[in-house]
């Protein structure tokens, strides 16, 4: 690993130069692994000595794509603060920006731009069974090193699409039911929950923005027992998407 690996690395800590480069990191042992048994397009593997025992699965890869490095190259590279294992590049893929059937439950985020949130989402999407996310323009970019850390793997399953969330509600058919995450709606618990569906969640500080809010057939709320002022918009996915499995 050169000096200029570890240049080129750190300059994909940023988005402009992600975008530029159509490419994105992934960082540790077990992201890596996960990375490696999917059909994500891996660019270079940078990896130290004890990463060495997992060969079999990156055998397939070209010796030019595959590059030794310390553990002090590779912690210095990545974003994490100690990394004893892997960072990998990873080819882009484009975002699906039409408007496409929806069969099961999927998600919908109006500009939630916090990166551990975002990352988080997609994990709790994984956990569901929810195979597509629909995000509008100004939410957190899931290549960010930060989602895709919190998404522990799970951004290799669940497919994440950019583009206008209102254009892409309205265009939905009648037995879609799109419901959303409100302060003030029923009672989520006591509300008939149906699929196909999207469930829209908003932005962390100011929820649902008005110009999806009209979109919406069906604004649900937790009922508090408590007296916190809101939940995390994490913990609130989780809590809804709980609620739709349940049936």
């Amino acid at each position: 690993m050169t000096k200029q690996d570890i240049k080129y690395i750190r300059a994909l800590h940023q988005k402009k130069f992600r975008q530029q480069e159509n490419k994105f990191l992934v960082e540790g042992e077990k992201d890596v692994l996960e990375l490696l048994a999917s059909d994500f397009e891996i660019d270079q593997l940078f990896f130290t000595d004890k990463f060495t025992k997992h060969q079999a699965l990156f055998s397939n890869l070209q010796p030019s794509q595959l590059i030794e490095a310390t553990e002090k190259q590779i912690t210095s590279a990545g974003t994490f603060k100690t990394n004893e294992f892997a960072i990998a590049l990873v080819k882009n893929r484009p975002s699906n920006q039409k408007a496409v059937s929806i069969q099961d439950l999927a998600i919908a985020l109006d500009a939630v731009r916090d990166p551990g949130n975002m990352g988080t989402i997609i994990r709790i999407a994984d956990w569901y069974g929810v195979k597509d996310i629909y995000c509008s323009m100004d939410t957190a970019e899931w290549q960010n090193p930060k989602v895709i850390s919190a998404s522990k793997g799970s951004f290799t399953r669940v497919n994440i699409h950019y583009l206008d969330l209102a254009e892409f509600l309205e265009k939905q058919s009648e037995n879609v039911e799109v419901v959303g995450a409100f302060m003030q709606g029923e009672n989520l618990y006591k509300a008939s929950l149906n699929l196909p569906a999207i469930l829209v969640m908003g932005n962390e500080s100011q929820g649902i923005s008005h110009a999806l809010s009209g979109k919406i057939k069906n604004r649900l709320t937790i009922p508090s027992f408590g007296k916190a002022e809101s939940l995390n918009v994490g913990i609130a996915t989780a809590i809804f998407c709980d609620a739709f499995r349940r049936g």
